[in-house]
């Protein structure tokens, strides 16, 4: 199983590095395009959606996609579904946790498979076209993310963050993930000059902070949804590493703010 897990881990590794710095832009969005369909189909499963059904699913939740595509990527519809994720992750998700909704093939299920994969496309294509290295380093922070939390939950996690959706997501490993995050951004903002005064330390380590809680959030929400479809993985698309939305559940939450912020100063 380790071999396994090893020998998929440095293929995606190696077809992300050659899709993010050797494919054409539009070949790049297509194979981002493929991901989300793939997502998609998994998350009907996760609605306890039928062979067909799923397959006609992960079709339709390409559609937003290609219609973003065909009228150029507009900044004001980029800005306008980014948003709509980030209330959504801040606002919505906290009250679904405390609320214990269930998730249902139903028009709400459905719209939720699309505010989760829709707005992390366009960010994937948006950040890749500013700058492949601006993408591997937004995916970064969300690997920092979960690595600093696996070794430091296993190393001191003795507090139980959200026992009832993933019981062995600890406090300790949420610190760790944010001191390792905060280390990362700061360091990558330093040597890069984007971070030269104390002013500018200060609201770079909060955004980091807020994009770590995120990240967090969309890991337990797919938790939340494995949880309730009595499932381990999403899928077993990839093998020893579970499915598409295993390996981006917290990319779907943290690349949309990324994206929004670098939309916002660009502006």
């Amino acid at each position: 199983m380790l071999k396994t897990r090893v020998i998929t881990a440095l293929g995606l590794a190696i077809g992300l590095l050659a899709a993010l710095f050797l494919l054409p832009a539009a070949a790049t969005a297509a194979l981002f395009a493929l991901v989300v369909g793939l997502g998609a189909w998994e998350w009907a499963g996760l609605l306890r959606v039928g062979g067909g059904g799923r397959r006609l699913y992960a079709l339709l939740t390409l559609i937003p996609c290609l219609t973003l595509a065909l009228f150029g990527m507009p900044a004001a519809w980029l800005l306008a579904i980014w948003s709509l994720a980030l209330l959504f992750w801040l606002l919505l998700v906290p009250l679904w946790f405390s609320r214990r909704w269930q998730l249902k093939a139903d028009v709400v299920g459905f719209l939720l498979g699309w505010l989760l994969l829709v707005p992390t496309w366009a960010a994937m294509v948006m950040l890749q076209r500013r700058s492949p290295l601006l993408l591997l380093a937004a995916l970064s922070l969300v690997w920092v993310a979960d690595i600093a939390a696996y070794f430091a939950g296993r190393a001191w996690g003795r507090r139980k963050l959200a026992p009832t959706i993933s019981p062995g997501k600890t406090w300790e490993g949420a610190a760790g993930a944010l001191s390792a995050v905060i280390l990362y951004g700061l360091i990558l903002g330093g040597a890069t000059g984007r971070l030269r005064e104390a002013g500018q330390f200060a609201t770079a380590a909060a955004a980091l902070a807020l994009a770590t809680g995120i990240s967090i959030l969309g890991d337990l929400f797919e938790s939340m949804a494995k949880r309730q479809a009595g499932v381990k993985d999403s899928s077993a698309l990839l093998p020893g590493h579970g499915g598409i939305l295993d390996r981006i559940d917290s990319l779907t939450s943290t690349l949309p703010l990324i994206a929004l912020t670098v939309a916002c100063r660009l502006k």
